[in-house]
């Protein structure tokens, strides 16, 4: 008996290692791309609207590949799909090191974030797998992972890889990549085999539904709750550098990308501690909403030392919301569903993040005034307030 005991703590850690490392993949290589964005824009002479598509890329493969997630899932197991999706993301990134035109280093993006988003709904699904009674903690876990993969890209390219390899970005996107390939290995060897799963982690009564239920109303709602979430994060990553550098205060870029990253550890910790107490509570998203909005008006009309102190808290909500958003599939679902729902929750979030990250863009280029960029992402912020009253109404939050 106290052998079984050991056995299972020992599994459950090796769990909790493992999924923090995958979350910290799903983000390493994309992250790569904002400290070094002036660079490219100016070696390309790309326009805002070029920015905005070029980092509209993550969030759009995000949305077209989740439902291939769904599919690997249920074809292959979540450990092969994991790994593969992996080793895609390694693969992809190291490819962009050989861009010598926007139209190849778009290309290469593709391929890179492709296999991120077949992450995007394997990692629920593994936390329900691996971590069936505590999925709370597996997800606020890997949530951490992931924010932590934000962080290290903006912590240290400009500082340490850049000059490491005498400031080309080409190399510095190179070097993110072998972590992630690193992490695919690892996995390999160590993903825990649930008790009634075969070699990859597929049980032999599972079922092999993958395509979302588009009439299932949660799905909507999710999506929409996420699409809020994920346009604030992504676009704000994309137009702060730029916004900063038409405002003459260049010199803001890294730290005000760092804080806007390094801002969403204190939610996580938090929330390691917390998710549990909070979960299907409408409460935090709408204190978010309020918060986002708040920090937008501030990066805005405040730049200078402000700026540092409003991408800090924009980057403290964003990630409240979005950690405890990505418990709802696991908790709201059978586990049969968390992969299909999962997967159509980020086919719409991630598509409306899309279509927001380029209205963004237009916004700037048309009218020529750059704080029009973050009126769209306002109007995220505001809708991060009012979905889940609707998600409280239909009794999925209290």
């Amino acid at each position: 008996m106290p052998d079984n005991n050991q056995n299972a703590r020992h599994e459950m850690w090796t769990a909790i290692v493992l999924l923090w490392l995958a979350g910290n993949a799903l983000r390493l290589t994309i992250l790569a791309v904002p400290p070094v964005i002036a660079m490219i824009r100016d070696e390309f002479a790309l326009s805002a609207t070029e920015v905005g598509l070029l980092s509209s890329i993550p969030p759009a493969l995000f949305a077209i590949a989740a439902l291939a997630g769904s599919l690997l899932v249920a074809r292959l197991g979540v450990r092969a799909a994991l790994i593969g999706g992996l080793m895609l993301v390694a693969a992809g990134s190291a490819l962009r090191g050989l861009s010598t035109s926007y139209a190849l280093l778009f290309a290469t993006t593709i391929l890179m974030s492709a296999g991120a988003a077949i992450m995007q709904p394997i990692m629920p699904t593994t936390v329900r797998q691996w971590l069936p009674r505590r999925i709370g903690l597996g997800t606020a876990v890997y949530t951490n992972g992931l924010l932590v993969g934000e962080v290290f890209p903006v912590l240290l390219t400009i500082p340490l890889v850049l000059p490491m390899f005498s400031g080309s970005w080409r190399m510095s996107l190179v070097f993110w990549s072998l972590p992630v390939a690193i992490i695919a290995v690892v996995v390999y060897f160590f993903a825990p085999r649930p008790e009634g799963e075969g070699e990859h982690g597929i049980r032999a009564d599972a079922p092999r539904k993958w395509l979302p239920d588009w009439h299932v109303g949660l799905v909507w709602r999710l999506g929409g709750l996420f699409c809020c979430i994920n346009a604030i994060y992504f676009i704000a990553n994309a137009f702060i550098p730029i916004y900063l550098t038409s405002a003459g205060r260049a010199d803001l870029i890294s730290e005000a990308l760092l804080a806007l990253n390094f801002g969403q550890l204190p939610a996580s910790l938090l929330l390691l501690a917390t998710a549990g107490r909070l979960e299907r509570r409408a409460w935090p998203y709408i204190a978010s909403g309020v918060l986002s909005l708040f920090s937008l008006a501030g990066l805005v009309l405040m730049v200078g030392p402000a700026t540092i102190l409003c991408a800090a808290l924009l980057g403290f909500s964003d990630a409240a919301a979005l950690i405890l958003g990505l418990t709802l599939p696991p908790l709201l679902c059978r586990a049969e569903d968390v992969a299909r729902t999962s997967a159509g929750t980020f086919t719409l979030s991630y598509g409306g993040a899309v279509a927001i990250a380029i209205i963004s863009g237009a916004a700037w280029d048309l009218s020529g005034i750059p704080a029009l960029a973050f009126v769209p992402l306002a109007v995220c912020a505001i809708g991060l307030t009012a979905i889940p009253v609707v998600l409280r109404l239909k009794k999925e939050l209290v």
